[in-house]
C-alpha cells in the first residue's frame, strides 16, 4: 500500500510516524492535494487530516483521483449525502470517521448497548466533551456520533455540551440519568496517537473494499 497525506499539521505528523513504523511507504505529504499528478494519486490512498473547508473544496478531487480515501476532518456533516455521492460515482471506496480512535469506537459500542437495555426506561442522556482550544468546530463530530447513537438507539436527543480548554486531546462523556441513578461512560484521549493508529488500520482496510463506509461498521 502506498499512502499520501493530505494536511501536514499535527495530525499529518502522527500518521507519517504510524506509517514509518509500520513499514508503509509515504509517498508524500502535501498542504495541496489536488496539485498531486492523477497518475500518482491513482495508485495512493489519501489520509485526510485537514480543515472542514479545505475537505468541502478537495472532496470531489479526491474522489475522482485516489484509489481509496480515508477522512478523519470533520464538520461536513451538512453535505455527506453529496460527499458519499461523489465517491459512489467515482467507484472510489472511502472510509470516514468522526474519531479513529480504536477506543472511542468500543465507547460507541458501549454506549449503543447501554441505550438498547434503557430503551423505554425513564432515562434522561446528555453528552458532554472537552478539547483543546485549536479545535474549530464545536461540538465535535465524535460528541455528535455519540448523540446520533443515543437518539437513534434510545429514541432521545441528547443535549451536547462542549468546552474549549488549554491542549486537552479530547474526553467525551455520555451520561444517563434517571430517579434512582446515573450511568456515566467516559472516553479520555492522552494524545492525538490513537486517531493517526485508526486512520492507518483504516487504510489498510480499503484494500478491496467498495463504497463508503463509518469505521466503526467495518470494526465493531
Amino acid at each position: 500500500m502506498k499512502v499520501i497525506i493530505s494536511g501536514y499539521g499535527k495530525m499529518g505528523h502522527m500518521v507519517e510516524a504510524v506509517l514509518q513504523r509500520r513499514g508503509i511507504e509515504l509517498v508524500c505529504a502535501s498542504e495541496d492535494v489536488c496539485a498531486i499528478p492523477k497518475e500518482v494519486a491513482r495508485e495512493c490512498v489519501c489520509i485526510d487530516f485537514t480543515t472542514p473547508d479545505a475537505f468541502r473544496a478537495n472532496y470531489r478531487t479526491l474522489a475522482a483521483n485516489f484509489k481509496a480515501v480515508v477522512v478523519g476532518t470533520t464538520g461536513w456533516n451538512d453535505i455527506c449525502a453529496e460527499v458519499f455521492a461523489a465517491f459512489d460515482a467515482a467507484g472510489t471506496p472511502m472510509v470516514w470517521a468522526s474519531n479513529f480512535s480504536i477506543g472511542v469506537n468500543a465507547f460507541f459500542a458501549a454506549v449503543e448497548r447501554a441505550c438498547e437495555v434503557l430503551r423505554n426506561q425513564d432515562y434522561t442522556p446528555r453528552v458532554e466533551e472537552i478539547h483543546h482550544i485549536h479545535k474549530l468546530d464545536a461540538p465535535s463530530g465524535t460528541a455528535k456520533s455519540i448523540g446520533a447513537i443515543i437518539e437513534n438507539t434510545l429514541g432521545v436527543k441528547p443535549e451536547i455540551g462542549a468546552q474549549r480548554i488549554g491542549e486537552v486531546p479530547g474526553i467525551h462523556t455520555a451520561e444517563f440519568v434517571s430517579g434512582v441513578d446515573k450511568l456515566t461512560f467516559t472516553h479520555e484521549a492522552f494524545s492525538r496517537q490513537g486517531f493517526a493508529e485508526g486512520a492507518v488500520v483504516a487504510a489498510l482496510l480499503t484494500e478491496g473494499l467498495q463504497g463508503c463506509h463509518e469505521f466503526k461498521d467495518l470494526i465493531l
